[in-house]
């Protein structure tokens, strides 16, 4: 006998059985473009094409083209690059700690989550190599042999500690992500018509055959990867941190800066996979998968980490007073009544206030009002790196050197390129791979009873999907 809890809302909606989730999945990948998608697709391409643009003038004519002067050396680009690795962070979180953790609401939401890792991971990377002013030569970052008289890099300095935290973050959770396909390629594959699909879905499902040991050696090669992907959660961003933390530049120069990234780009993540997740399941009519439950479980937590950054934003300005060094309290001033006033509050109006909106029920499940804040959070966060970094540069220990900063059309341009690099590759995952992963919530139908019963007592449904048995 089987019992639905009066308390918690089922995950699946609508009365699905294993049928109806692969029917439901795969019709956005078998089918042809909708008009939204491809309008959506269109204006990403424009967003591509300013990129392709921007670099081509950044690596023609150099990073002069950037508005960098002697004084920020840092600015857009470094902004844009701790902006897009703190997106990537929720992809991980979802995926791994709150797989460890059987967290059975990730179901529905993880691999999109996972992909958005990726693609903001490659968006943020895109910014140290135009940085370096010859990218020909990042391989120079790596520790290999050489023969420019033993010429090694700087084990000691912190950029280089980010290479590395990138570079495993980014391979980790791309091996992650695609074991998860697997399975559902093999599906998409044996529902294959056409001979072009048919060939690349073979390749990508590696054989797949749903056996029981097949399934055995999925699971545990995913528990391995989320234990491995889990300390990635709290080492990436925290070595990002020490790019400023380890630094002598006032209002960079603190301990609390690891901790506090860390939430930030856990907050900032999640309000983006909420931003993406609401348009997808409009847009594909997934709203039986990606409930409110859902949309409630990820605001709790944009809760949480909201009012982790807004405690850490006090206990900076607390530091610099108690420290009694009159650079570190110059900086905390400066930020909030300096010049770039108007930056400073918008990171408090956004990151602080508007998220504290969410400890009304209503709120926290209504559609709208999620979209809108998740946008004001990421909006605020790109104003955090901003002031974390351009109003600690901008005014150093010599007035002679104080000076502002100001974008150039081509700083916008490869900000801007980079979101429609982003939304490209999202839009091409959404079409071509299964957005939502089919055997996980399968195996949520049977814990959560959302299979149909017949009188006899089967369930319907469970023989209707392919030969590859893609639930566990």
């Amino acid at each position: 006998m089987q019992h639905v809890s009066p308390i918690r809302e089922p995950l699946v909606t609508g009365g699905k059985t294993y049928h109806d989730v692969t029917e439901d999945v795969c019709r956005q990948v078998e089918a042809k473009p909708n008009a939204r998608w491809a309008a959506a697709f269109a204006v990403s391409l424009v967003g591509l094409a300013i990129f392709f643009y921007s670099v081509y003038r950044t690596l023609w004519f150099g990073i002069g083209e950037w508005g960098l002067n002697k004084t920020v050396g840092w600015a857009w680009d470094i902004t844009n690059f701790v902006w897009w690795v703190g997106i990537g962070h929720a992809g991980t979180l979802i995926s791994a700690i709150l797989l460890l953790f059987r967290q059975k609401w990730r179901t529905s939401i993880n691999r999109a989550a996972e992909a958005m890792t990726i693609f903001a991971v490659i968006c943020a990377a895109m910014f140290p190599v135009l940085h370096m002013g010859r990218p020909w030569l990042a391989y120079w970052v790596l520790p290999l042999p050489n023969t420019f008289g033993s010429l090694w890099v700087n084990f000691n300095s912190p950029l280089l500690w980010d290479v590395f935290a990138i570079s495993t973050y980014f391979s980790v959770s791309l091996v992650f992500w695609y074991i998860g396909l697997i399975p559902d390629f093999a599906t998409i594959r044996d529902r294959a018509t056409g001979p072009i699909a048919r060939r690349a879905y073979s390749i990508l499902s590696m054989g797949w055959t749903g056996s029981a040991k097949a399934w055995s050696r999925h699971e545990t090669v995913s528990l391995i990867l989320a234990g491995l992907c889990t300390p990635l959660v709290l080492s990436v961003h925290t070595i990002v941190s020490m790019d400023f933390a380890t630094s002598v530049i006032p209002g960079w120069h603190t301990t609390i800066f690891p901790p506090y990234f860390v939430a930030g780009a856990i907050f900032s993540g999640f309000a983006m996979v909420l931003t993406l997740m609401i348009i997808t399941r409009k847009t594909f009519k997934l709203e039986d998968y990606i409930t409110l439950e859902h949309v409630e479980s990820m605001n709790k937590v944009i809760i949480l980490t909201g009012s982790i950054v807004g405690v850490a934003y006090i206990t900076e300005f607390f530091i610099a007073w108690y420290s009694g060094v009159e650079y570190e309290q110059y900086a905390f001033i400066n930020r909030a009544t300096g010049p770039y006033w108007w930056a400073y509050w918008s990171m408090m109006t956004c990151n602080v206030i508007t998220p504290q909106l969410f400890w009304f029920r209503s709120i926290r499940r209504s559609l709208t009002a999620t979209f809108i804040i998740s946008i004001f959070v990421n909006i605020g966060m790109w104003f955090e790196r901003f002031v974390i970094i351009v109003t600690s540069l901008h005014r150093d220990f010599l007035p002679s050197s104080w000076v502002m900063f100001s974008p150039t059309i081509i700083d916008i341009g490869v900000y801007v390129g980079t979101i429609g690099l982003f939304f490209t590759l999202f839009l091409l995952f959404c079409k071509f791979f299964p957005v939502i992963n089919m055997f996980e919530v399968k195996s949520i139908l049977k814990s959560s009873s959302e299979v149909k019963h017949h009188p006899n007592g089967a369930m319907h449904g469970t023989n209707k999907d392919s030969h590859t048995n893609t639930h566990p």
